[in-house]
């Protein structure tokens, strides 16, 4: 039976954690390595990681230490027992030293098929630049970013309508299966690891909240996928010119769920200028270089979510209205 550490902190790393917890068989969770508690909400209450929180249900030892300490941190690691590590969306970089303290190496559940997309957003990226299809990879951890040995891939179609975070979950929970399946071959000595190709390969480099800013002059079709692959985080925004009268300021309003609009329905407008804003009884549209995109779900500045049609109703936008 494979002794493991698992490393991980956010919510996609906990279907891996819960598919290796319950393979009795082939593996022992010896100790679960996240980030410490960390404040979050408006009254900054120290919380557990999503890790932490499933791996105190699940009743697994938890360490918080960290591997930057390499001498203290692999004398602690060594206490654990473990053979090899399952890494997920753990968020640190680690030293050599710390790679290779375990006997038979650590292996990462990446959300993109490698070499394509290494780095901090790949399921982000991937929508963002329109890629049709993505998917999981399991390789083994080396110094450089991502471009250690596959060991197990998976691939996926991306849905037209899907944003970075349904496709998260979704890659999270196939990945689970996965990455167990490299784990027992790991364990049975048969993980046949593959050098990855050697390409001029897109970085998924991590979205920022000025890349959210939503740039309503590309066409319909980029304009969509950055609001997708910005969703729901940091979130798709703009500033909303509702009423150009003096002293009125433009307000920031999140754009949560939009679509490319319906050119069959006859309500939709045949030209819009890139920005212009059009509301309409049942929908809201704004311009683009090309068609027009309906706002489907917005969060005007200091509102709740709501309906892009009744948020307009009560927003009383102005003739000539836009965004930018």
């Amino acid at each position: 039976m494979l002794k493991i550490l698992f490393a991980g902190t956010p919510d996609v790393a906990v279907p891996s954690l819960r598919a290796l917890a319950a393979d009795t068989e082939h593996c022992e969770i010896v100790a679960v390595l996240t980030r410490p508690d960390a404040p979050t909400g408006r009254g900054r209450k120290l919380t557990p990681s999503p890790v932490k929180q499933a791996a105190l249900e699940l009743d697994l030892p938890v360490i918080e230490s960290d591997p930057s300490e390499d001498d203290l941190f692999v004398r602690e690691l060594a206490a654990t027992g473990a053979q090899a590590a399952a890494v997920v969306a753990y968020g640190k970089i680690l030293k050599e030293s710390v790679l290779d303290a375990l006997p038979l190496g650590w292996y990462n559940l990446h959300f993109s098929m490698l070499p394509k997309w290494r780095g901090a957003a790949p399921a982000q990226r991937a929508i963002w630049a329109g890629d049709k299809s993505t998917g999981v990879t399991v390789f083994r951890i080396t110094r450089g970013m991502d471009a250690g040995p596959i060991i197990a891939q998976r691939e996926t179609e991306i849905d037209a309508h899907e944003n970075a975070g349904d496709l998260l979950a979704r890659l999270a929970d196939s990945g689970s299966s996965v990455l167990v399946r490299a784990m027992q071959a790991v364990d049975a000595g048969r993980a046949a690891a593959v050098a990855q190709q050697e390409g001029d390969y897109p970085k998924a480099d991590k979205i920022r909240v000025d890349d959210a800013h939503i740039n309503f002059a590309a066409p319909v079709e980029r304009v969509d996928c950055q609001i997708r692959a910005c969703t729901p985080n940091p979130g798709a925004w703009c500033h909303l010119h509702a009423d150009d009268a003096a002293g009125v300021e433009p307000i920031t309003l999140h754009v949560l769920r939009a679509q490319p609009a319906d050119l069959d329905n006859p309500n939709t407008p045949s030209e819009l200028a890139a920005g212009m804003i059009m509301a309409g009884k049942k929908n809201v549209w704004v311009g683009t270089a090309s068609t027009p995109l309906e706002l489907l779900e917005v969060k005007a500045q200091g509102k709740k979510a709501m309906r892009a049609a009744d948020w307009a109703r009560g927003a009383r936008l102005a003739q000539g209205a836009y965004c930018r």
